[in-house]
């Protein structure tokens, strides 16, 4: 084997012939051992036995019904304007479906009381429980104004 070397004994130095492979084996090594240990790691799974029972139907989303009381005192039906006694008989036909329907009602803020008593009082005589009040967030105050 030949070695290179610094010395300048001896004339000119000659290059080095032959290549160290010892350094590459070594780390051709270590990265088989790393190999070998983590790729059981990937694909490890568990092994499960599943139920084959299917699933219950999901339930239809119950119908909405939308109740507008303007300020006056008038109640609508989806848009529609009603009175006192075709709004009791439209509740009436709603409890009698099948899935009960939900009841939003939206009112005008200067409406009285009474009248959304009475249409509450109306839902709850007609077997309808689920009953909901509409509103519109509060709006955030003016950039740079304060109380006066």
């Amino acid at each position: 084997m030949a070695f290179g070397g610094f010395e300048r004994q001896g004339g000119p130095s000659q290059p080095m012939a032959e290549i160290n492979v010892t350094p590459l084996v070594d780390v051709m090594l270590v990265l088989l051992v790393i190999f070998i240990i983590t790729a059981p790691l990937l694909s490890y799974a568990i092994k499960i036995d599943l139920p084959n029972d299917p699933a219950p139907a999901a339930e239809p989303a119950p119908a909405t019904v939308k109740l507008s009381i303007d300020a006056a005192g008038a109640i609508y039906w989806d848009g529609e304007a009603v009175s006192d006694a075709e709004l009791a008989t439209r509740m009436a036909t709603a409890a009698k479906a099948k899935t009960l329907p939900e009841i939003h009602v939206r009112a005008d803020k200067a409406t009285r009381y009474e009248r959304i008593a009475f249409v509450l009082s109306s839902a709850q005589q007609a077997g309808l429980a689920k009953v909901g009040f509409v509103t519109e967030p509060a709006r955030a105050p003016a950039a740079g104004g304060g109380t006066q």
